[in-house]
């Protein structure tokens, strides 16, 4: 994939798998912008100077903000729909719930077909069962794709290479994954050495995120840049780095990193790999692989864990 083209915004784009569809190597994360700490106008004129200025991968998700990510991002989308690949993702594993989710989603985006529909949170290890079991929410894919209703369907996590290879393992055509991609990760579950090879050789889009760790941790524990960490991931095999933005001085300074992204070379990378390597061997910079701090509440309640900070409550209390 060459990292030299670049669309009329300066930023560097690349193939979305197989697709044939092309996106910007920086993508706008919806889990940020639907906080309630942003006045959604602000969100909103945030998103679309991404977009006016070559961002053209959105992220989002059913669930996030109860679904106010999905509305701020409608809303800024009015206009502007055909300069984006426009994803989002479902938490239902029940082809019924899953389907009425995808219609939720279509009317809160404002749109009449989303580019690319992913399962969320593929974090558990029955999760692979349950989507493909009787009814899984799979047949409400592929049947949403036969409608004209999505283009792509991939899958997203954070937690275990190992179920993402038994997604792998299933007979389906993947178009995109969605998982970490950070310089810790290569110390720790690593999904660049487990999981992006198969990728790789498949033409599977990859989507990159976490790569500053979910909440700047690897800025603000490890020691190291926001630049260190954007472009260490942007030089792995991704189609697009996602990127929270809560501010116009985020976008700014992630549009910054994109627009003047080289690829590290592979001495680069070993130094930076070598630097982290003492504080990385125990996730203590990944929680969203070795806690369920970042797991969705939507999905512990699926799967009947106790909301985080309950775990070990006695019933009266």
């Amino acid at each position: 994939m060459s990292d030299l083209e670049k669309n009329s915004g300066g930023i560097p784009i690349r193939p979305l798998g197989r697709t044939g569809v092309s996106v910007s190597i920086l993508g706008l994360g919806g889990g940020h912008i639907g906080r309630a700490a942003i006045p959604q106008q602000e969100a909103v004129r945030l998103i679309q100077s991404g977009i006016d200025q070559g961002i053209s991968f959105m992220d989002n998700a059913w669930e996030y903000h109860d679904g106010e990510s999905e509305v701020r991002m409608g809303m800024a989308l009015e206009g502007r729909r055909d300069k984006v690949v426009l994803m989002t993702k479902v938490c239902a594993r029940d082809a019924k719930t899953a389907a009425a989710q995808l219609d939720e989603s279509l009317t809160r985006l404002r749109t009449d077909v989303i580019d690319v529909w992913q399962f969320h949170e593929v974090n558990y290890d029955n999760d692979p069962q349950w989507l493909f079991g009787p009814d899984g929410a799979i047949d409400a894919a592929v049947k949403a794709k036969q409608a004209g209703k999505i283009r792509f369907i991939g899958f997203t996590g954070h937690k275990s290479p190992h179920i993402f290879r038994r997604m792998l393992d299933v007979d389906f055509d993947w178009d995109t994954v969605q998982m970490p991609v950070s310089v810790m990760d290569r110390h720790y579950r690593s999904f660049l050495d487990e999981v992006m090879p198969e990728l790789t050789r498949r033409q599977i889009g990859c989507i990159g995120m976490k790569s500053l760790g979910g909440g700047g941790q690897t800025v603000l524990g490890a020691g190291l840049t926001a630049q260190e960490c954007r472009r260490y991931s942007m030089s792995q095999e991704i189609s697009v780095l996602v990127t929270g933005m809560e501010s116009e001085q985020d976008l700014n300074q992630d549009l910054e990193i994109a627009r003047n992204f080289t690829p590290m070379t592979a001495e680069e990378q070993k130094e930076l790999l070598e630097r982290v390597r003492p504080v990385a061997g125990d996730g203590r910079f990944e929680v969203y692989k070795s806690t369920q701090f970042y797991d969705s509440g939507y999905h512990r309640d699926q799967h009947g864990f106790p909301p985080i900070g309950h775990v070990g409550d006695s019933p009266e209390e």
